[in-house]
């Protein structure tokens, strides 16, 4: 099998304060978080930004700004940026910090679908800011808007006209179809990053099921002309991507996806799981990618060529 690309995403939009005092939000965190995710072995650091003052998820390039050029001096670790955000911003929001600081990689959502957090906002009597409880309920009618024009606008602005490279996340069998049909209009081109999502009530549940049959739809739309990691919200996190190494796949980690480390214990850092992905993936005989090894594989423009 060939080495093992580790992603760990750092802090998301999904997760409050209230849910965990580990989850990083100030600039500080969460560049010190994202280095110490490297040294563990991460070779690629998902990001997003959060408003210091409250932990609210924000698109506000000052924000990315204030973590950016750390994490660049002190991790030659890839930087991925969301043009995900979350579900409430607009895509031109959506898009500020990426347009502005042209990273090696993307996030890219390949289709629009219900993203229930709701259930979350019952799990908490007292909260550590306002905003939390309201942001949280307010997922029973809210629709994550990635639209086939949406998807054709993220691949002009961040990968023709920025160099950029994507992680496409598919969160359902349909979103699998909606990129070869953007492979067919020649506008994604190998080598392609799937990085497949479990979890998320409104996608595919976490079930051994659906990675083996969204590995085969892969086969069948794509050939061999893909790389796939696998990501897996909340408990199903380490025993998916334990999985997806042993079928010769990537993994991504960290406290945007899960808070915890094992039943009932919170991650204390991204570091913590990372650590522990990486225990899992050497013992399956995994060999982890370095940074520079990623790179190749995925075929990054390189940090030079980024703008922070």
């Amino acid at each position: 099998m060939s080495k093992i690309i580790i992603t760990c995403a750092i802090t998301g939009s999904i997760h409050t304060p209230t849910m965990s005092p580990h989850l990083p939000f100030t600039p500080e965190d969460i560049a010190d978080q994202a280095v110490e995710a490297a040294n563990a072995g991460a070779s690629i650091l998902h990001l997003h930004a959060r408003d210091p003052a409250n932990g609210h998820p924000s698109s506000d390039p000052d924000n990315f700004r204030a973590f950016l050029p750390h994490i660049r001096k002190r991790t030659d670790a890839v930087v991925n940026l969301t043009t995900g955000g979350n579900a409430i911003m607009t895509l031109d929001q959506r898009l500020a910090a990426p347009k502005a600081f042209e990273p090696e990689m993307c996030s890219l959502n390949m289709g629009s679908m219900n993203f229930a957090l709701y259930p979350l906002a019952q799990k908490y009597s007292e909260w550590r800011f306002d905003w939390e409880k309201p942001f949280l309920e307010a997922t029973d009618d809210l629709i994550f808007k990635n639209t086939p024009r949406d998807i054709a606008r993220v691949l002009q602005e961040m990968g023709e006209e920025r160099g950029a490279r994507f992680e496409f996340e598919c969160y359902d069998t349909g979103h699998l179809v909606m990129l070869k049909h953007f492979v067919d209009r020649g506008l994604v081109k190998a080598p392609i990053f799937l990085q497949f999502v479990f979890g998320v009530l409104g996608g595919m549940a976490p079930e051994p099921a659906n990675l083996i049959h969204m590995k085969s739809l892969a086969d069948k739309y794509l050939g061999t002309d893909y790389q796939f990691s696998v990501l897996a919200a909340g408990r199903a996190q380490m025993p998916l991507a334990t999985m997806a190494a042993g079928m010769g796949g990537h993994v991504r980690v960290g406290l945007e996806d899960s808070l915890y480390i094992s039943k009932g214990e919170l991650a204390h850092s991204n570091a913590q799981q990372v650590t522990k992905i990486r225990e899992l993936v050497e013992g399956l005989g995994r060999e982890v990618a370095t940074p520079d090894e990623a790179r190749e594989v995925l075929a990054l423009k390189g940090a030079p060529n980024t703008k922070f």
